[in-house]
């Protein structure tokens, strides 16, 4: 049986946020997959759960079965509202900080294509002579991507503001 820690347990976790061993990223992954399954029973929708762990995360995806679909999950704030609820699921079995991630029916390969689509039309300003483009608000994970397409192209970027208003500004290197 599995109790939920109290917050000041989950407090000290997120401070030291050590890197999770493998084992630990499986049972993250377990444990989400397992969570994932008893919201997709719930709204009665079909899906197939495949668990991986790459760079230091646990990756859980839901793909439609032959003939089925999970569109209706997999728009972007839907798929960012599910990652939280079950990354908090996993976090209170586990007592441990998580950084899962969640794809639902390929949603995060079409963000990144969008990102990536972003960080053009951010690059064609800095080349129309813009000093610098600001992007939307957007997640750490999405920041990160940014930051990442930018550097690929050949540009500088850095995050500013906090909370929810936290965006990435691009600028010449």
């Amino acid at each position: 049986m599995s109790t939920s820690p109290d917050t000041e347990t989950l407090g000290a976790v997120r401070a030291d946020r050590e890197p999770a061993t493998v084992e630990q990223l499986e049972e993250e992954g377990d444990l989400a997959a397992d969570f994932l399954e008893g919201l997709l029973d719930i709204a009665d929708i079909d899906g197939d759960l495949a668990m991986d762990v790459r760079s230091g995360r646990a990756y859980v995806t839901v793909e439609p079965p032959a003939g089925g679909s999970v569109d209706l999950l997999a728009a972007p704030d839907t798929v960012q509202a599910l990652q939280e609820l079950t990354r908090i699921a996993v976090q209170t079995q586990t007592a441990r900080f998580s950084r899962l991630i969640l794809d639902i029916g390929g949603s995060r390969d079409t963000r990144q294509r969008e990102l990536e689509k972003l960080v053009d039309r951010a690059i064609e300003r800095l080349e129309e002579g813009a000093s610098q483009a600001s992007l939307p608000a957007m997640s750490s994970y999405e920041r990160k991507l940014v930051h990442d397409v930018a550097a690929d192209r050949g540009f500088t970027s850095e995050s500013y503001g906090e909370g929810a208003d936290r965006h990435t500004v691009i600028r010449r290197s």
